[in-house]
């Protein structure tokens, strides 16, 4: 199927299951503070919408805009055996100027 057609799925998420975990980093505090922009990982269904509609009913913020990237697994070796990690989805969600997200 070409990538540039968007795929529908019947299924619904519900928003505990879109976000699966904030990614509290370095990069992602210095980004919070310096644009209001927070990480999470979310489900590999979940779309900009999903996550958004997510993010905005969890918290109770304005959300401004989402980016999404799709990361590929790294390469790990145990004894003799290679493998991956697994491969996961990533959204960057900037907030309006008024609300913030306390993660701690």
């Amino acid at each position: 199927m070409p990538r540039h057609i968007p795929q529908k799925t019947t299924l619904e998420l519900e928003p505990h299951q879109v976000l699966l975990k904030p990614l509290v980093t370095e990069k992602g505090t210095d980004q919070s503070v310096k644009y209001n922009a927070y990480a999470f990982e979310v489900n590999k269904l979940a779309t900009k919408t999903d996550v958004r509609r997510a993010v905005e009913k969890l918290f109770d913020v304005k959300v401004v805009k989402v980016h999404i990237q799709n990361r590929k697994g790294k390469p790990r070796r145990t004894r003799m055996h290679y493998g991956y990690t697994g491969d996961w989805k990533k959204a960057i969600v900037t907030l309006n100027k008024e609300h913030t997200i306390e993660f701690f």
